[in-house]
């Protein structure tokens, strides 16, 4: 299997001032945004110029409190081709993916599973 990295994902309670911050300190640029109202939350991503890997910055609109670090769910992402056969071996590895899913048109299919600290990698169809 080929595993590609794509992103890490941080929880941010200011979207805006996180935006403005990777902006400038680092140059990232917005490359993309995707509003889910009705669950609650903002995936805004960010990456430098002429890069593909990005910052995924989810913003939770219900948070009335900053995170403290280690309590904002974070992951890293690696993206598939296959994603059955690679759920599909995950689980004879005894790794105990969760669920394959989506969250409709705006965002592919994709699974998680835990590694033995407990975080979490997010596989996603390329």
């Amino acid at each position: 299997m080929d595993y590609q990295m794509i992103h890490v994902c941080l929880r941010v309670f200011n979207l805006a001032a996180s935006e403005k911050f990777y902006r400038e300190a680092f140059g990232f640029e917005v490359s993309r945004r995707l509003d889910f109202d009705e669950q609650g939350f903002t995936l805004c991503y960010m990456r430098a110029p002429g890069q593909s890997f990005e910052l995924e910055l989810t913003h939770n609109h219900d948070r009335d409190k900053p995170y403290e670090v280690g309590d904002g769910y974070s992951h890293i992402a690696l993206a598939v081709k296959d994603l059955e056969t690679s759920h599909r071996r995950h689980e004879e590895l005894g790794l105990n993916p969760r669920p394959i899913k989506g969250l409709g048109d705006a965002v592919g299919r994709f699974y998680f599973l835990a590694d033995p600290d407990g975080y979490m990698v997010e596989v996603i169809r390329a």
